[in-house]
């Protein structure tokens, strides 16, 4: 089968020119649709053509239609052509076809055989030196006719003068890398010489890797971002559970001392009622007994009075020295001092009960049990133990092995002291953790500075960024505050409390059990991260093998 000859690209830009449409719209409906409609069949247009008077058909249809007619003329405008015209392939039109398709839902864009008259039938590959689309049959000269045998095929495609050389009218097979284009072998001895110009095939195996890639790179931060949603989920969750926690606990608290200043005023209330009614009755028995007295003294001044005049000189003798002996009264300069007592005694009592609401409000365990509303979360880091520690599972117990471990040499371990880290570090606001130290002979506990040296000789005190108490020998507890200060306890200690108020500079810690406050570190200034620290010392051939364990706060 003889194949006719390809349509020129310079042929395919003349037919451009002669159409004018209006312009794409994005819409699968409206107006657009009529025009990209051909007249005959009432459908989008499959390879459209153009009549010499301007208007547009799908080429089969028009062939159809001028295959059973004696003359050839317009089937929109009826003008008649005195030769039937030779119908090249409006390639803008097509596009533009082509674009709508794709655009309009459910529908889909199918190559077809530039070749077919009657019923067009599904292109199998292009051709890129004919710059047409081949079905089946078509295609067979491509693989029998010589010439045609080193034509390039790629699958099919509907727009193939984006593959082709505007210049030079040949394929593109090339692509230049010092201008980031594609290029003919033409442009490559002429506007590309001596360029970096290599096969398309290897350029573009070269883009897919890159872009795998970009795609893993972009996969990697997808799921980073993923991830931080779920911390930052995780995160809200945490301080919801948190503020809820503080708010039930601040509610215990202020109602616990709400009860007790009920109980005092109560107290407060009986006793001063109790102190009114001995004060009335006090009262009534002194005027009873002053009104009394009162009658005695009127009566003996009756007396006097009637002596005074009387003419009996013998009997005035007699009975003289009787009248003017002291009367049988009270010393009333005394009430007054204990009236003055018993008001000192309910002021006594006042000052009695304001201490003891003083003393609830300031005592240790009403103090720890506010800490204690600050309780976070603390797990070991493993990349911070000095390689004899032996950390649990989940990283809530250490204790001191005999061998080193052989464990990577990380800058943030320790490699001279039993000394780690928890895992999580602190630079605001306040916080608050409780270790069982129970069974052990020494210890260290406290926080540390994220910038303390980790390698070699380090003394535990705040210049050098260590905030700790420790014990010795099971019963020597001491505090280092640059200066070691010796801690006398009641008792020892089998639960450490550790609390951390950073914008206030204070270190403080406490026996959980006994409510007894052990050392702070007051007036103290933080400027990194603050990080609970820990160190179980050695086990001392097993006397010391107890290990330090975190608890939680209850």
């Amino acid at each position: 089968m003889a194949e006719s000859s390809p349509t020129s690209l310079k042929e395919r830009k003349t037919r451009r020119s002669s159409l004018s449409l209006p312009p794409l719209m994005s819409s699968s409906s409206g107006p657009l649709t009529e025009e990209l409609q051909c007249s005959i069949c009432l459908d989008v247009f499959t390879d459209p053509v153009s009549t010499p008077c301007g208007h547009n058909f799908c080429k089969t249809c028009l062939n159809k239609c001028w295959d059973n007619s004696q003359t050839c003329n317009c089937p929109y405008c009826k003008e008649t052509f005195n030769q039937r015209p030779d119908l090249k392939i409006n390639t803008t039109l097509r596009e533009i076809v082509d674009h709508y398709k794709k655009k309009s839902p459910g529908k889909k864009t199918e190559v077809v055989c530039d070749y077919c008259e009657e019923t067009k039938r599904k292109a199998l590959k292009s051709c890129l030196a004919c710059q047409s689309s081949y079905c089946e049959t078509h295609l067979q000269p491509h693989f029998k006719v010589t010439s045609l045998k080193k034509h390039k095929l790629m699958d099919p495609v509907s727009n193939l003068e984006d593959y082709i050389c505007q210049k030079h009218e040949r394929p593109l097979e090339m692509f230049c890398r010092d201008d980031q284009t594609c290029v003919c072998l033409m442009c490559t001895t002429t506007d590309h010489k001596n360029h970096n110009t290599v096969p398309l095939e290897e350029e573009s195996e070269e883009k897919k890797t890159q872009l795998m890639k970009t795609q893993t790179d972009m996969h990697q931060m997808i799921q980073d971002r993923i991830k931080k949603i779920q911390d930052i989920k995780q995160s809200a969750e945490v301080r919801k559970r948190n503020t809820e926690k503080e708010k039930a606990d601040h509610v215990e608290l202020f109602t616990d001392l709400i009860r007790s200043i009920e109980r005092c005023q109560t107290e407060l209330l009986e006793m001063m009622e109790e102190q009114q009614k001995a004060a009335e009755k006090q009262e009534q028995e002194l005027i009873e007994d002053l009104e009394q007295e009162i009658t005695e003294l009127k009566m003996r001044n009756t007396e006097l009075e009637q002596l005074s005049h009387t003419e009996d000189h013998l009997h005035l003798l007699q009975i003289y020295s009787s009248l003017c002996s002291a009367t049988n009264t009270r010393n009333w300069s005394e009430i007054s001092m204990k009236t003055h007592e018993s008001m000192m005694t309910l002021r006594g009592a006042l000052t009695q009960l304001q201490d003891t609401l003083n003393k609830k409000l300031s005592h240790p365990a009403t103090e720890l049990k506010w800490m204690q509303q600050y309780a976070v979360d603390v797990t070991l880091d493993p990349d911070t133990a000095y390689p004899k520690l032996i950390l649990s599972d989940d990283g809530k117990q250490v204790r001191c092995g005999d061998i080193k471990q052989k464990l990577s040499d990380n800058p943030k371990r320790f490699d001279r002291y039993t000394n780690v880290l928890g895992k999580e570090g602190f630079s605001s606001r306040r916080f608050y953790f409780e270790v069982q130290v129970k069974g052990k002979t020494k210890w260290d506990l406290g926080v540390a500075r994220e910038s303390i040296d980790r390698k070699g000789e380090n003394t535990l005190c705040p210049d050098n960024g260590f905030w700790t108490v420790w014990l010795r020998n099971g019963n020597e507890y001491s505090g280092k505050n640059n200066t070691s200060v010796s801690l006398s306890l009641r008792v020892k200690p089998q639960r450490v409390g550790v609390f951390v108020d950073y914008e206030e500079g204070l270190v403080s810690f406490y026996d959980v059990e006994s409510s007894s406050h052990i050392y702070s570190f007051t007036g103290q200034s933080f400027t990194d991260k603050l990080y609970p620290f820990f160190s179980p010392c050695n086990n001392d051939e097993g006397k010391n093998s107890s290990p330090l364990v975190i608890m939680p706060v209850s």
